[in-house]
């Protein structure tokens, strides 16, 4: 699919226009190598291999000069890569449900367990009541609207230096000499630098861990919890409550990206995303997980039927 239907295509959504949001570093953030930065998925068999165009770099977003379109096209770009994300968290999910449900565990199963709650922060028994219901906590989707607003608000809709030279969305530092890119204003004495990734996908993998292990989204995770208990539909504009520690703006930031979700409907994309994924099989997910291409992950194109709304 051209650049051109793309974003004719994701024009629809488009209320409003949001001013675009300048790149803002999280205040509150954690020492990372760049391995532990990338949100990588500890092995899992029935997790697919990603999709090659999960690999593929960032569009030149500054060569589009009607601000509609370049919206549409920096939309159309990301959404594919969060459904991959999210239907591939959502395998894992379905997977720590299941050895939730057995009696014994296997070794391997332990080992997976442990693995996630290493990437997950999680400290408790192995295999305890406490492991099982903070990973269910922490091993769960964020709502494509809150990520297509950050990552505008945090790129400059994808046009900021560490958007174009470091795959970086949402502005996550790392904190090894060489890990990614020196902030020009970064202040004397200071060591962090602006991460770099292999690609956009790799960055909303990270950001999405970011937030599901990190304390200062407790409040997020929070939020979702009681969402999902109440079999509640998860919305970026509730979770965006959780973001008060991502800018040292605190809630002027929460009230700006949730502006940008209103203004640009992306409400539109939480709606898209619960009807592809409600009441999916094991089998579709790994369908979705797998996308041969990015255009099958678009918003009403999927190929899989789908019945609507998952929470």
């Amino acid at each position: 699919m051209s650049a051109g239907k793309r974003a004719f295509m994701l024009m629809i959504p488009l209320i409003a226009f949001a001013i675009g949001g300048s790149l803002y570093t999280p205040s509150a953030s954690v020492g990372q190598n760049r391995f532990d930065n990338s949100g990588s998925e500890p092995a899992l068999s029935s997790l697919p291999p990603l999709p090659s165009w999960a690999n593929d770099d960032l569009p030149d977003f500054s060569k589009y000069r009607d601000t509609t379109e370049k919206k549409a096209a920096f939309f159309s770009f990301l959404y594919p890569r969060i459904v991959l994300a999210n239907s591939r968290i959502l395998i894992e999910r379905d997977y720590l449900d299941s050895l939730a449900s057995k009696k014994e565990l296997t070794a391997k199963e332990y080992r997976w367990l442990a693995q996630q709650s290493e990437r997950l922060r999680v400290d408790a028994e192995p295999g305890s009541k406490e492991q099982f219901a903070l990973l269910h906590k922490r091993l769960d989707v964020i709502p494509p609207s809150l990520i297509l607003a950050q990552a505008a608000n945090e790129s400059a809709w994808g046009t900021s230096r560490f958007a174009t030279k470091g795959n970086n969305l949402f502005g996550q530092w790392c904190f090894s000499k060489g890990c990614g890119l020196v902030p020009l204003s970064r202040v004397e004495g200071a060591s962090h630098e602006v991460a770099d990734f292999s690609s956009p996908y790799r960055s909303v993998r990270a950001y999405i861990q970011n937030l599901n292990r990190h304390p200062t989204y407790q409040l997020l995770r929070d939020v979702r919890l009681r969402d999902r208990r109440n079999n509640a539909s998860l919305s970026g504009l509730d979770l965006a409550e959780g973001l008060l520690g991502y800018s040292e703006r605190g809630e002027e930031y929460v009230e700006e990206i949730r502006a940008m979700i209103h203004y640009n409907n992306l409400e539109f994309y939480d709606d898209d995303f619960r009807s592809v994924v409600r009441n999916q099989t094991p089998d579709s997910l790994e369908q979705l997980a797998s996308a041969e291409t990015e255009a099958r992950l678009l918003p009403r194109r999927s190929s899989l039927n789908s019945t609507p709304a998952e929470g």
